[in-house]
């Protein structure tokens, strides 16, 4: 990989000759949305598998949330590093790697061995996809200027959703009949097909060359610190909002499964389904998000309201459904909160990115959304570990004191948004 400089590592620009996105720039959009499928099939298939891996490896829920937060070890280092290196390194060749890499990490567990190699090969995989969803952020809104990224952002964060709602029945099919092992080699493969896809169609677009991405930040010429983006209100505030929803998404993706099986008791079939309500909702809410934003900015609306208070009110939301939970009986409504709190909760990833890609000037985006990122999945370090050592104290009623923490984990975020995220404010005290 050859470090270049980030105003003009391109060989196509963002838009066309209109203005407009270009046919390019929705390619590169697509395929990164098929890459953050993979990316979360690789995530979500350890909870899809969750009672037969236990059951196989002979692990308690403790043990088991430790496997699953191995994946975490290495994942807000590797984002942090990889996140400034993307500053300087084509994003394309990053994004080659990184796929490339998550493909040979199935393959030790898929081979075989007991917890160890599972634990290993889930820590390697969690480096190579720690910087994956910072960096894929990057690439497509390099492709767009400020006033449209809300939509190719929301995408790519769709493709988050996409990936557990396309591939949770299909795994949980090859799980039951073919063992989890198997699932993993249907997972390298997938990644060895993307990679194949984006060498031949993949490109970096021109990061911040637009008018409306310059005007009212510094230029790269005088970028600040990065020491003063992050101690900025709306840095903290989106970091601290962020980390909340991702609690639910490590929670969705780890314990879910597990928890329509053995609390609502839901069939291994049946679960296998139902799984993807709550990402299929947080589908619709990402692009409603999307939607509403942009219109509240093309009406002159500041991105404190248009973003920290959109997204605040997606978390607060989420927190009330979570919190209602023991208020209602029965495993449809139950399921129904569980489904709203977790999807509306788990929703506010475009948010972020699009409000750090405004606050930080085009040479130090990278950086500030990969350490926004790394901060936020040490929620995937400790949210499997927590939830897992209230099924083994608690039971059954584990999983709904774990929901019910999640809630109000979601009301301190949703409190952040709404009080500290203000990128106009912000940008203009860093230009100062």
């Amino acid at each position: 990989m050859t470090a270049v400089p980030a105003a003009t590592r391109h060989t196509a620009g963002p838009t066309g000759a209109t203005g407009s996105p270009s046919a390019r720039a929705w390619t590169v959009t697509a395929l990164l949305v098929v890459f953050m499928m993979v990316n979360f099939a690789d995530k979500s298939v350890l909870g899809l598998a969750a009672d037969e891996i236990r059951a196989d490896l002979h692990l308690s829920a403790t043990q088991f949330g430790l496997a699953n937060s191995a994946f975490f070890l290495l994942f807000s280092v590797a984002a942090v590093v990889v996140g400034l290196a993307a500053d300087r390194v084509s994003p394309k060749a990053l994004l080659l790697v990184m796929a490339l890499l998550w493909s040979v990490a199935q393959v030790p567990a898929a081979i075989g061995g007991r917890l160890t190699v599972l634990v290993v090969s889930r820590v390697f995989l969690g480096a190579a996809e720690g910087p994956a969803f910072p960096v894929a952020q990057q690439a497509t809104l390099a492709w767009f200027p400020d006033h449209r990224r809300n939509l190719p952002g929301a995408l790519i964060t769709l493709g988050v959703t996409l990936g557990v709602i396309v591939s949770a029945p299909g795994l949980s099919w090859v799980i039951q009949h073919h063992g989890w092992r198997a699932a993993l080699w249907v997972l390298a493969a997938a990644g060895l097909a993307w990679v194949a896809a984006w060498a031949t169609l993949g490109a970096d677009g021109r990061h911040g060359t637009a008018p409306q991405d310059t005007a009212a930040r510094p230029s790269t010429r005088t970028a600040p610190p990065y020491r003063k983006i992050f101690a900025s209100r709306t840095w903290i505030g989106v970091t601290l909002a962020y980390f909340t929803s991702y609690w639910a998404v490590a929670l969705m993706l780890v314990w879910l499964p597990s928890y329509l099986r053995n609390a609502l008791g839901y069939s291994a079939h049946d679960a296998g389904i139902v799984v993807v309500v709550p990402w299929t909702i947080g589908a619709v809410v990402l692009l409603a998000q999307a939607g509403i934003t942009g219109r509240l900015m093309r009406r002159g609306v500041s991105t404190r309201r248009a973003r920290g208070w959109v997204g605040g009110w997606l978390l607060a939301l989420g927190a009330a459904c979570c919190l209602a939970l023991p208020l209602v009986d029965g495993r449809a409504a139950k399921t129904v909160l569980v489904a709203l709190g977790f999807g509306l909760g788990g929703s506010y990833a475009t948010v972020a990115a699009t409000t750090v890609a405004e606050l930080a000037p085009p040479a130090r985006s990278g950086g500030a959304l990969g350490t926004m990122n790394a901060v936020v999945t040490a929620a995937g370090l400790a949210a499997p570990v927590a939830v897992g050592a209230l099924v083994d104290a608690q039971g059954s009623g584990g999983y709904e004191s774990a929901v019910l923490l999640s809630g109000l984990l979601l009301s301190a975020g949703a409190a952040a948004s709404f009080l500290l995220v203000d990128p106009a404010r912000d940008v203009a005290r860093l230009g100062s």
